[in-house]
C-alpha cells in the first residue's frame, strides 16, 4: 500500500481509478466517435446544412437508381427517424421534393441545389487531394464539412483555380456548372468473370473503415484490372500488374468498368513517359496514387487536365525528358512522367 497525505491507497483501487479515468477521456473525445466530437459535429448541423445534406442523399439515390425513404435518410444523416420526418416536410413545403408514393422525387429545383452541392464536395476532394496534404481517408469528411461554406461564384473559383477537373479523385465525375453529370457505369468488382479484365472507374469511401483498405493496396482509378478467383472468402486479381486480395465485402467497393467498355468510354490512357519527339498529347490527370507536395509540383508545373504536352528533346538516357508544357520547356524524369496520364493527339488534330 501507499500512504499519500495520511491515507492508505491500495495499488489495486489506483489502478482502477487510472482505468475509470482514461475510459472516460477515451468516452468524450475517442476521434470521429466521441462524445465531444458528436457534440460538435451537432453543434455544426444548421437547419440549412440538414437541409443540403438530405438533398444530396435523394440525389445520390436517384443518380444510383435506389429508392430513398425515410429510413435511409435518417440513417445516411444518422439523425432519428422523427427528425428526417421534418427535413422532409420542410423541402416539400420548399418544393425541393415531393411524396408521390413512390419514393422521394427531386423536384428540378431540388435537382439543382443537390447538384451545386455534390458539385462543391467533389471539387473539394479533388482540391484535397491534388493541394493539400490531407490523408486520403479524410478527403470526404473534410468535403463534407467545407461543401456548405461557398457561395456558387466561390464554386467556380476554386473549379478555375485547379482547370475545372472533371472528376473527383475517387472516380465520381464531378457535375458542370450547368448540372450536367454523366449517368452511373461500371459494375462492382465481384461482378466480374474470372479472367475478365477492366479498368478502375470508383472507389467508395464509405465505409472509411473500408477505404482505408483500398488506399492500403494502393488502388486508384484509371488502374487496369484483372479477376483472378473470387470466392466467399476473398477476391484475387491484378491492378497494374501488382497481385492483390481483398474480402469480398471490400471488393464490393471497387466499380470496374468491363474491358469491352473500357475502351470506348476511357481511352485508353498512356503514361507522359510514353510519348516519343514529335508527338503531342493532352493531359487527361495525375496518377491518383500521387498525393501531397509531389502532386502539387506536377500541378504548379501545369500539368493539369486539358493541358498540351510536347517532346521537346530527349536524351541519350531518356532521363531527363525536357517537355514543351505552355510554352516553357521543363525537364521531368521518369518517375514524375510515370505519374501523369495522357491521350496522344494525331497530327492535325485540333484541340
Amino acid at each position: 500500500m501507499r500512504e499519500c497525505s495520511g491515507i492508505m491507497v491500495h495499488p489495486a483501487i489506483a489502478l482502477l481509478v487510472f482505468a475509470l479515468l482514461a475510459s472516460l477521456l477515451a468516452l468524450l473525445f475517442w476521434p470521429r466517435w466521441g462524445i465531444a466530437v458528436r457534440l460538435l459535429r451537432l453543434s455544426r448541423m444548421t437547419e440549412r446544412v440538414r437541409l443540403e445534406d438530405a438533398l444530396k442523399h435523394l440525389y445520390h439515390c436517384e443518380y444510383e437508381r435506389r429508392e430513398a425513404s425515410v429510413e435511409s435518410l435518417a440513417g445516411a444523416l444518422e439523425i432519428s427517424q422523427a427528425l428526417a420526418v421534418r427535413i422532409l416536410s420542410r423541402l416539400e413545403a420548399l418544393e425541393l421534393t415531393r411524396s408521390d408514393g413512390h419514393g422521394l422525387p427531386l423536384t428540378d429545383s431540388g435537382r439543382e441545389y443537390a447538384l451545386r452541392i455534390v458539385r462543391t464536395h467533389r471539387l473539394w476532394e479533388r482540391y484535397l487531394a491534388d493541394r493539400t496534404s490531407v490523408s486520403p481517408v479524410d478527403w470526404h469528411e473534410e468535403a463534407e464539412r467545407r461543401e456548405h461554406m461557398l457561395a456558387p461564384a466561390e464554386i467556380e473559383e476554386l473549379a478555375a483555380k485547379m482547370g475545372h477537373p472533371v472528376y473527383d479523385p475517387h472516380g465520381d465525375p464531378i457535375p458542370t456548372a450547368d448540372g450536367e453529370i454523366p449517368p452511373s457505369s461500371g459494375v462492382a468488382l465481384t461482378a466480374l468473370e474470372k479472367g475478365q479484365k477492366g479498368t478502375i472507374v470508383h472507389l467508395e469511401d464509405e465505409p472509411r473503415e473500408v477505404f482505408e483498405q483500398l488506399m492500403a493496396a494502393e488502388l486508384a482509378p484509371l488502374m487496369s484490372l484483372e479477376l483472378l478467383e473470387a470466392s466467399p472468402e476473398v477476391v484475387r486479381f491484378t491492378a497494374d500488374g501488382e497481385l492483390h486480395e481483398l474480402a469480398p465485402v471490400a471488393a464490393t467497393n471497387v466499380t470496374v468498368l468491363p474491358a469491352t467498355e473500357a475502351v470506348a468510354e476511357l481511352g485508353p490512357y498512356e503514361r507522359l513517359t510514353d510519348l516519343r519527339p514529335g508527338e503531342n498529347a493532352t493531359v487527361v490527370q495525375i496518377a491518383p496514387t500521387c498525393q501531397g507536395p509531389q502532386r502539387r509540383r506536377l500541378l504548379d508545373l501545369g500539368l493539369v487536365p486539358g493541358t498540351s504536352v510536347a517532346v521537346e528533346l530527349e536524351g541519350a538516357l531518356k532521363d531527363p525528358v525536357a517537355y514543351r508544357i505552355r510554352g516553357a520547356v521543363i525537364a521531368l524524369r521518369r518517375q514524375q512522367t510515370d505519374l501523369v496520364y495522357v491521350t496522344k493527339r494525331v497530327a492535325g488534330q485540333v484541340e
